[in-house]
């Protein structure tokens, strides 16, 4: 079904390493969840989970991997928020593409875009690519502060 490796926890990242079965979609995000707890970074739970979901299912899903190859996720902590790399062996890079509206799928690449401060795919050591994202914890003004 799936292979986790215990977690590669350094102060500011986490490696894993997965299977492309859908289930691993979800521990990843658990081990984000936590990584993000340790960190003092929970504000940016909700797009930081959703994208490592699409990143990871897009993986998954188009990778086209031989048995043996896996699936790395790595999340590092930066000064002004996170970094979210999906790591596997296609040299296929996803594209965005303009979605049927009667699709169910197709969009997962159009979410990272409107979430991620920044996103891009990059070659890597060794065969494959890497698709990572990154969001900025939000600066909060004085004046956006609630003086009640």
């Amino acid at each position: 079904m799936y292979r986790k490796r215990r977690p590669d926890r350094t102060d500011c990242g986490v490696v894993l390493r997965w299977s492309s079965h859908p289930r691993c979609v979800a521990l990843a995000r658990l081990e984000l969840r936590k990584a993000l707890a340790d960190w003092g970074l929970s504000e940016l739970e909700d797009s930081a989970v959703l994208l490592v979901s699409e990143l990871l299912s897009n993986a998954g899903r188009h990778a086209r991997l031989k048995p043996e190859q896996v699936i790395e996720t790595r999340y590092f902590r930066s000064s002004g928020g996170l970094r979210i790399e999906v790591h596997d062996g296609s040299p296929v890079r996803p594209q965005p593409q303009v979605p049927d509206p009667e699709a169910p799928d197709g969009r997962g690449l159009l979410l990272v875009e409107a979430l991620a401060d920044e996103w891009g795919v990059a070659d890597r050591a060794g065969p494959g690519k890497m698709v990572w994202a990154s969001l900025s914890v939000p600066v909060v003004r004085p004046s956006e502060r609630d003086c009640s």
